[in-house]
């Protein structure tokens, strides 16, 4: 039981850390301040509402489970790939390993 709540505590966790991988790329933009506002605010907002709507655990619309892995890997496939652009190459590894691991524990726990 432990181990279920501490895999849950590390997604949840790994979910703010890619909304701030978002933030942090879009601040990183060789643009102007106007962009890298709405680039560095507008992504990560955006990207709050898909995981509400489709991947968290009380989703307005409920996916099955194979789509919402899926999900789960393009939206922290993305956050780790914002992170290698935005110069954070080793970080962005890092980040991707463990959430391959956490997501993979998910799943075989039955969440």
């Amino acid at each position: 039981m432990i181990i279920e709540y501490t895999v849950l505590a590390i997604l949840f966790l790994l979910e703010l850390s890619a909304l701030v991988a978002f933030v942090y790329w879009g601040f990183q933009l060789d643009k102007g301040l106007a962009v890298k506002l709405i680039v560095g605010i507008g992504t990560p907002l955006l990207v709050a509402i898909f995981w509400g709507m489709f991947v968290s655990p009380k989703a307005t619309i409920p996916v099955s489970v194979p789509i919402g892995i899926l999900l789960k890997l393009v939206i922290f496939g993305a956050a780790a790939a914002a992170l290698y652009f935005a110069g954070q190459k080793t970080l962005a590894i890092i980040f991707f390993i463990v959430v391959l691991v956490v997501i993979g524990l998910d799943y075989w726990l039955g969440f």
